[in-house]
């Protein structure tokens, strides 16, 4: 599901990764931990195509048998929209819109028809035991209400791997566990393939493959 190969990085003088190499299969779960400053983020980041490498030789990304390195901006764009998930530590709903609203804004910038959208959105808020939730705004829901409404619109759009950068970094125990029971349910029930960047070692053990990264290596 996702070949890199000699992954580096550099922000001017600073080298974040020094050559990582992974292999990730299609419906793994895969934690990445290690201490602050070690490329967790970075390399979730370019994985996840939100940024690019320092390219050096033999350096190749793929995922889903695609060759991202290769492609144009508009292709990109279009691949991470409908095949690519996101799920970070603050939620990034948007304040003005509704849950339903929000889950289906990935939808549209994928040009899908309004009634189908919503159809799905709806599903996935039920599934998310939040149908009851939909027409609030995010100033009214609680922390994981919030963060179960980025679940959905991660999902909306089927794609083939998620990535989420400290989840349930800003919840609760009790509604951390939860999201984290969440990703194992959605991972057996509709076979997706999630990368997660994590601070917490319980949650870390529990994935299929725990990634440990220090100095802009995986170890």
């Amino acid at each position: 599901m996702i070949l890199a190969k000699n992954i580096h990085k550099y922000y001017d003088n600073l080298h974040v990764l020094k050559g990582v190499t992974l292999h990730i299969q299609q419906g793994e779960i895969v934690s990445i931990v290690g201490a602050s400053g070690a490329g967790k983020t970075t390399l979730l980041q370019i994985l996840g195509t939100l940024d690019d490498p320092t390219k050096k030789s033999e350096t190749s990304l793929e995922i889903n048998n695609e060759n991202i390195l290769i492609m144009k901006d508009k292709a990109l764009s279009k691949f991470r929209n409908t095949q690519l998930g996101f799920i970070f530590q603050f939620h990034q709903l948007l304040p003005e819109f509704t849950a339903l609203e929000n889950v289906c804004i990935p939808a549209y910038i994928a040009g899908k028809e309004r009634k189908e959208t919503e159809a799905e959105a709806k599903r996935l808020l039920n599934y998310l035991n939040l149908s009851d939730r939909e027409h609030h705004k995010p100033n009214a829901l609680s922390g994981g209400e919030q963060q179960r409404v980025a679940v959905a619109r991660a999902l909306i759009n089927k794609p083939a791997v998620i990535f989420a950068d400290e989840p349930s970094g800003n919840l609760d125990t009790a509604a951390a566990e939860n999201l984290h029971q969440l990703f194992f349910k959605l991972r057996d029930e509709f076979g997706q393939t999630f990368v997660i960047v994590t601070h917490n070692e319980d949650f870390a053990d529990m994935a299929d493959r725990k990634l440990v990264m220090k100095d802009g290596l995986i170890i």
